[in-house]
């Protein structure tokens, strides 16, 4: 708005009055960043040099909606950014850049999607300079490819069977949104920082709550770093085990 930009909000790309007003501008280029949706045929023909995404993976891996937090999630050590034409299909048309980054073992989504957008910014102004000069070529996506779908509230209950690291790189790849989360009794517990070690322990069963936060899980112990209770404030584990009298014992399996 500072830029005095157009802004446009249809309700559906498909709109007559939206396309009537997208084609008077006579786009050279289109460029879609985290959008979200498929563009209908008659956007992709309608700039000239094509439609444009900046895709957070390095396709054709984790092609859709949540690419950085299934990365994480499935304990990736690298990812990146793709640029590439647009075609009709998921993320499916030609590759035109790619850069990769390192997935830090403490990182989350947030903290990966910062640095991704950097990275994207920068790979996007290097595609619309080679797409100028004609200095880059169409690469077909080759190899096997996985999907990333959109992530829904309930898929951060933990599952206490799965391994400390799975579980995790789960809690980071789900935070913050949606978050990864448990009960204990009734109560909703957001777990936010967690550290996986080897260890013997019942799934979903409290091994130790006293200087630490222990939970057993299908294989190793999850030490809890930090959480959030149901409608209150982020803490850390000991300040959460000095307001309780938790038990070894406990399990912390649902309602």
């Amino acid at each position: 708005l500072e830029q005095h930009c157009r802004i446009f909000q249809p309700s559906s790309l498909k709109e007559g009055s939206f396309l009537d007003e997208l084609s008077s501008l006579s786009p050279d280029i289109i460029v879609v960043v985290a959008y979200g949706k498929i563009l209908p045929v008659p956007v992709l023909r309608l700039p000239s040099y094509g439609c444009i995404n900046v895709h957070a993976s390095l396709l054709p891996k984790y092609r859709g909606a949540a690419p950085i937090q299934w990365s994480i999630m499935n304990g990736e050590k690298i990812t990146g950014i793709t640029t590439m034409y647009m075609d009709e299909g998921l993320d499916t048309g030609d590759i035109l850049l790619q850069e990769s980054v390192a997935i830090e073992d403490d990182d989350t989504s947030e903290t990966l999607g910062r640095r991704l957008a950097e990275l994207g910014a920068s790979v996007l102004l290097k595609t619309l300079k080679g797409i100028g000069d004609a200095s880059l070529k169409r690469i077909p996506q080759t190899g096997t490819p996985s999907y990333a779908p959109p992530l829904k509230m309930e898929d951060g209950r933990i599952l206490w069977s799965k391994t400390a690291y799975q579980i995790a790189n789960m809690v980071r790849g789900m935070y913050p949104w949606p978050g990864a989360y448990c009960y204990l009794g009734q109560e909703r517990i957001k777990i936010t920082r967690v550290r996986p070690s080897p260890g013997a322990g019942i799934p979903g069963r409290i091994e130790k709550a006293d200087e630490e936060f222990m939970i057993g899980t299908g294989e190793g112990v999850l030490t809890i770093i930090e959480l959030q209770p149901e409608g209150k404030r982020v803490m850390n584990a000991q300040e959460f085990l000095r307001g309780r009298r938790l038990e070894e014992g406990v399990f912390l399996d649902g309602p």
